[in-house]
């Protein structure tokens, strides 16, 4: 997992460009980057305006606080919801994640 300066949680923008070009983003408070994932597909997904996601598509991240800016696919974040958790922790973690794109 990638942790954000430690657990403490950081404002991120989350971005993505749908097939029809256009950029969309949300800011939601995080304390690693796929979480800052999740719940920003989530939102984006939520959104009446966004074109579909596909598993491809590329997400930008923008950490706050400094600055930090990520990119992940839908499909990568998909496979670390997917993979076995290294904590008890990440467990539930990635537990409140999954249910939050369902």
């Amino acid at each position: 997992m990638c942790i954000i300066d430690g657990m403490a949680p950081k404002t991120c923008t989350v971005s993505v460009t749908d097939a029809s070009g256009s950029r969309h983003s949300v800011e939601v408070l995080a304390e690693s980057l796929y979480e800052a994932a999740a719940l920003g597909l989530k939102l984006l997904r939520d959104a009446d305006w966004v074109d579909t996601l596909g598993p491809m598509t590329r997400l930008q991240l923008q950490v706050r606080a400094p600055t930090v800016m990520h990119e992940v696919t839908i499909q990568q974040l998909q496979r670390w919801l997917d993979g076995a958790p290294i904590s008890p922790h990440e467990a539930v973690r990635k537990a409140k994640l999954k249910s939050i794109l369902r």
